[in-house]
């Protein structure tokens, strides 16, 4: 999968509520759960996600916190894996979570 462009990345960023660019690359978010049980079970949905895709996220969990890092490593930059994995993430964040 071919790295995106500039004008590419910022398209597909706006398609995806809550998410954000970081320097290095990246493209980030952050979600607060009422407790780390529900935080844990978000983290292993997203992991057979990224089974599936054969894409895998970096991954933070503090208590009630998730920090989600997508980029892909051997395209030195963003490709449409990314965005797909978040667009996916996306769906199954509840409203019951908050981004941070």
């Amino acid at each position: 999968m071919a790295k995106l462009s500039p004008e590419q990345i910022a398209l597909n960023l706006s398609k995806i509520p809550g998410w954000t660019l970081e320097d290095g690359g990246a493209i980030t978010r952050r979600i607060r759960f009422s407790h780390f049980g529900e935080a844990l079970e978000f983290v292993n949905q997203i992991g057979r996600f990224a089974e599936d895709a054969n894409h895998h996220p970096d991954i933070d969990i503090r208590y009630d916190q998730v920090t989600l890092r997508l980029f892909t490593h051997d395209r030195s930059g963003l490709t449409g894996k990314d965005f797909a994995l978040a667009q996916k993430i996306n769906q199954i964040t509840s409203s019951a979570t908050k981004a941070i």
